[in-house]
């Protein structure tokens, strides 16, 4: 099974900037898509899908980044001028293809999330 991890949640004073990381390892054979979502109803954040152009929710279009690291599996939230309402649990999910009891299986797992808090 792949395993999803996140870090770099914390808190931050309102106008600051945060980086979120994204790690997943297991037998991946191919990662086709990592994304970040936000709160218990996982609202979309932002997603890089291979083959299709990335998305961000409305609400952080221009201030936050997402990036990935297709080598090494990884994936970066950049977050900038976070104002109160951006605080809450925020998640990495990775989906692709994984190498398990010897079949090639599609996967899509989810972090533990990380903690983002701002403060005003």
């Amino acid at each position: 099974q792949v395993r999803v991890v996140e870090s770099g949640g914390g808190v931050v004073q309102t106008g600051g900037s945060l980086r979120l990381s994204c790690e997943a390892s297991g037998n991946i054979v191919k990662m086709s898509r990592m994304g970040w979502y936000r709160g218990d109803q996982r609202e979309l954040v932002a997603a890089m899908t291979n083959g299709e152009p990335t998305k961000y929710a409305d609400a952080v279009q221009g201030r936050f980044t997402i990036s990935r690291d297709n080598a090494n599996h990884t994936a970066h939230l950049q977050m900038s001028s976070l104002q109160p309402a951006a605080a809450d649990v925020y998640y990495c999910t990775a989906g692709g293809i994984e190498y398990s009891d010897s079949f090639y299986r599609p996967f899509a797992d989810w972090g533990q999330g990380t903690q983002v808090t701002v403060s005003s």
